[in-house]
């Protein structure tokens, strides 16, 4: 099996098989020598988007492009109850004032396997593309959880691992014209009809900005976010 040096800037992505993920794949495969990808199977109820991966990472193959991984969390995540993104439940606000859609630990975990893979692979960056600036509120997708995960995979598996989120301050019309700025229309085509962000898992229905059921949270951002960017009009820049 394969390994690298640690000292080379090689990447794994977190990838979901959804715009943001994708984006950052396509970003990663821009600034690195070689990319490898991981995926998770976690119970989830829009479990299509596993379907949505490899057709994606087709699209996007390049002699940088490296092997893919999957991880099943299936039974770790159910052990620590349900919620509106892993069981057939109304989505809506819980006590604490998060979405119910939040699944208790679930980017901690995917670091931690991410690292842990890195860690035999060899490589060096973890790409992930969680957001603060249009997110639903979730904890684990704040700038000071990742900073402080980086620092504990780092001491916990003595290396010097980065956490990448080009995503950090990006609102989803900015995640829009980063695809753009990094692959033109056919990137753009791409997140449209490959990527998958319904919470519900509907691949039937199509909008301008992609499949889902329009309704959902999720579907509600990506929209929103579609709208913005192309009333802007699509302008390359600095990525």
């Amino acid at each position: 099996m394969t390994q690298f040096n640690q000292t080379e800037d090689t990447a794994l992505v977190l990838f979901s098989g959804g715009q943001d993920s994708s984006t950052c794949l396509a970003w990663a495969l821009a600034r690195y020598p070689h990319v490898e990808t991981v995926g998770f199977h976690y119970g989830q109820r829009h479990a299509v988007e596993m379907e949505c991966r490899e057709p994606i990472r087709q699209a996007l193959a390049c002699d940088r492009l490296g092997i893919d991984h999957v991880v099943d969390l299936t039974v770790t995540i159910a052990a620590l109850g349900q919620t509106a993104m892993t069981a057939d439940i109304a989505i809506e606000m819980d006590q604490g004032g998060l979405p119910n859609t939040f699944v208790p630990g679930r980017n901690l975990l995917f670091l931690t396997c991410a690292a842990a893979i890195a860690y035999r692979r060899g490589l060096r960056r973890i790409v992930t593309g969680v957001c603060e600036t249009d997110y639903s509120g979730y904890p684990d997708c704040r700038d000071d959880t990742v900073k402080a995960m980086q620092l504990a995979l780092n001491l916990g598996m003595q290396r010097r691992f980065v956490l990448e989120t080009p995503l950090m301050w990006r609102d989803k019309a900015a995640t829009w014209a980063l695809a753009f700025d990094l692959g033109g229309d056919k990137l753009v085509g791409v997140i449209r009809e490959r990527t998958h962000t319904c919470y519900l898992g509907n691949r039937t229905d199509r909008h301008t900005w992609g499949f889902g059921c329009g309704t959902c949270p999720a579907c509600q951002l990506r929209a929103r976010g579609w709208e913005r960017w192309t009333e802007a009009g699509p302008v390359c820049g600095a990525v």
